[in-house]
């Protein structure tokens, strides 16, 4: 199913081996990644004024466990705080919140808002995971500056998927993704980074989301990991609030994420967690 070369290792990151999958992991990813890039369909018309992102939280877990998938959120462990597992099935974080946004039934969403909903399902042991951006109510109520910081958001993320490849490294991905967001005159947030994943939540290498060419790790086919760029429209520095997980932009401007599971192939790349329904971007056709 996979093999572990002793010669890729994530010096630059993790400093532990990198996992080299083959053909029936790339199976088992698809499955993982489609259950997960469902899970943010199936709860897209739910985003809307009035809803709180308790309910919209409780129905992500419904609609994974009835098609056989099993959050990966709920009860993971916090790094720093081992009596602190994060406790939804979800990490849904609004306007100026850049990650880990814990859903609470008390936090309504307004018209206006915006935020990122990020899922990870595991199916038959293995990991799907992926984040949207998604706007409350009409576009033209969400402020001109949150709306540009989602499309090169996006944009700056499918750049860095465009730079995988055989041969290419890491450093091309940050790269690529660092000049299309500090080209538009927003940040990179340097505190969180993708990760490599398949058979563990979290595994070698760590992706960051900015770089020079031709630096980090190279990339072989058989490498799976995420690209999850998170932008802010100011400063870079967040800091976490006192739950322990919650992250925030310390000068309270909006910050904007999208997330892709991918596979290097011998050739490319294959992303996992493309939308069946076609929703990859705001406002999404309902």
């Amino acid at each position: 199913m996979s093999r572990m070369s002793r010669a890729v290792v994530d010096v630059d990151g993790t400093k532990k081996p990198v996992p080299i999958w083959g053909p029936e992991a790339f199976e088992g990813m698809r499955a993982a990644g489609r259950l997960a890039a469902m899970t943010l369909d199936h709860i897209t018309p739910m985003v809307r004024p009035g809803v709180s992102t308790g309910e919209l939280d409780r129905e992500i877990e419904r609609f994974m466990r009835a098609h056989g998938g099993i959050p990966a959120t709920i009860g993971y462990p916090h790094r720093d705080q081992p009596d602190n597992p994060f406790p939804a099935a979800s990490c849904i974080s609004v306007n100026h919140v850049v990650n880990h946004g814990i859903p609470s039934f008390a936090k309504k969403l307004k018209e206006g808002d915006t935020l990122n909903i990020d899922v990870t399902v595991i199916l038959d042991g293995w990991y799907g995971d992926t984040s949207r951006m998604f706007i409350v109510g009409r576009p033209e109520k969400v402020p001109v500056k949150a709306r540009r910081l989602i499309e090169v958001t996006y944009e700056a993320m499918w750049a860095g998927i465009r730079a995988v490849r055989p041969g290419a490294t890491l450093g091309d991905v940050g790269y690529a993704i660092q000049k299309v967001a500090e080209t538009n005159r927003f940040s990179v947030v340097r505190d969180f980074v993708g990760h490599g994943i398949g058979r563990k939540f979290h595994d070698a290498p760590e992706v960051r989301h900015f770089g020079k060419p031709g630096e980090g790790l190279v990339l072989e086919p058989g490498m799976f990991f995420t690209i999850e760029p998170m932008i802010n429209a100011g400063r870079a520095e967040v800091k976490i609030l006192a739950d322990g997980w919650t992250a925030v932009t310390r000068d309270r401007e909006p910050s904007a994420q999208f997330e892709h599971t991918v596979g290097v192939t011998e050739d490319g790349v294959e992303v996992f967690t493309l939308s069946p329904a076609g929703f990859e971007k705001p406002p999404y056709p309902i």
